[in-house]
């Protein structure tokens, strides 16, 4: 394996953990604007606060991890994407922005009234934000963004087109699919009076993300054949139906109750069509024919960041699971400190 791809396999790595613990938090702005007025979905956004409070910024490690990978190994690519999709880009960031301000504002407002803004500004954002990253997505598997050695593509249909905007709103949807699934195991371990409800919303997400996800394809094929017909090769397909199985199987277990091992079904649906658009896109970094070996770096300056990735993930990968594993482990609740106290 050459250093570029392997580099390739990084980056997209780091793009699949972007999508599941970012989406996640992504989606769980979206629960939050469905929850209610100010006192009936107090609960349901005390929660969602509990659940991304202490990761919530973390997480964008991987975006920014994602971002500098790209603009290292790959830099007319990354040329590329910025100068003709700047404007999705643009948006996303301020999302990004916008959400966290609203976040955090509105945990220290004193006022019902600027609650409510700072939380329609996290709501609004945590939507609008992954719709426009879907939308990127989107232009660049259907051949709309060339490499910066041939000029800039269009500045408004490379992303707004249909493959863009079906990519996009199942974006929206799968990151409301994985917000419900991972809030189902945390009502369960705070407020159990909850559970019912965030299951009711993860079977629909689930059921709306499959049903977008079939009309997604059915829009591919009109829209852009060329990746229609490489998502029908053995290695794309088969990770398009351990997708399918994945999310059936998170059904099942969302059903029973299973909320555990419903993290890991629902992880496994998202990452198996990440993984399968990349296999259907590969060797092509921007379809359709600009290849990974046309646009690497030096084989020096890969190398050499595929080193420096080493040292980092050595460094990182305890931090994160450390920080994950504390904010994660229920807490002991009162009764049982007291009994500690006294012996």
């Amino acid at each position: 394996m050459r250093a570029a791809d392997a580099l390739l396999g990084v980056l997209f790595a780091a793009v699949t953990a972007y999508a599941l613990f970012g989406g996640a938090d992504f989606g769980a702005g979206f629960w939050d604007l469905f929850a209610g007025g100010a006192r009936s979905g107090r609960r349901q956004r005390t929660l969602i606060e509990h659940a991304i409070g202490p990761v919530w910024e973390a997480n964008h490690v991987w975006l920014i991890f994602a971002v500098v990978l790209l603009w290292t190994g790959f830099p007319a690519v990354f040329a590329g994407v910025a100068a003709t999709m700047y404007i999705p880009l643009t948006c996303a960031a301020l999302g990004i922005i916008g959400r966290g301000a609203g976040f955090a504002f509105r945990k220290t407002s004193d006022t019902v009234g600027r609650q409510r803004i700072f939380g329609a500004l996290f709501a609004f954002s945590s939507v609008v934000t992954p719709f426009f990253f879907g939308a990127v997505a989107g232009g660049i598997a259907s051949g709309r963004v060339p490499p910066w050695t041939a000029g800039r593509g269009d500045l408004l249909t490379s992303w707004w087109n249909p493959t863009s905007v079906a990519t996009g709103a199942l974006a929206v949807a799968v990151c409301a699919y994985l917000a419900a699934v991972f809030l189902c195991l945390d009502a369960q371990r705070h407020d159990p009076d909850l559970v019912p409800a965030m299951r009711r919303r993860a079977l629909w997400a689930g059921a709306g993300t499959g049903v977008l996800a079939v009309a997604g394809l059915i829009v591919v094929e009109a829209d852009a054949g060329w990746l229609a017909d490489r998502l029908l090769r053995p290695v794309p397909a088969a990770l398009v139906v351990l997708s399918a199985l994945a999310g059936l199987a998170s059904i099942g277990l969302l059903a029973a109750g299973r909320y555990v091992a419903v993290r890991v079904t629902g992880g496994l649906a998202v990452a198996a069509v990440l993984w399968g658009w990349a296999a259907a896109q590969h060797p092509y970094l921007l379809p359709p024919a600009t290849t990974v070996a046309a646009t690497a770096a030096t084989p020096a300056v890969t190398r050499a960041t595929l080193w420096a990735v080493l040292g980092g993930i050595a460094i990182l990968t305890p931090s994160l699971w450390w920080l994950f594993r504390l904010f994660q482990t229920p807490l002991p609740d009162s009764s049982d400190r007291s009994a500690d106290g006294d012996r």
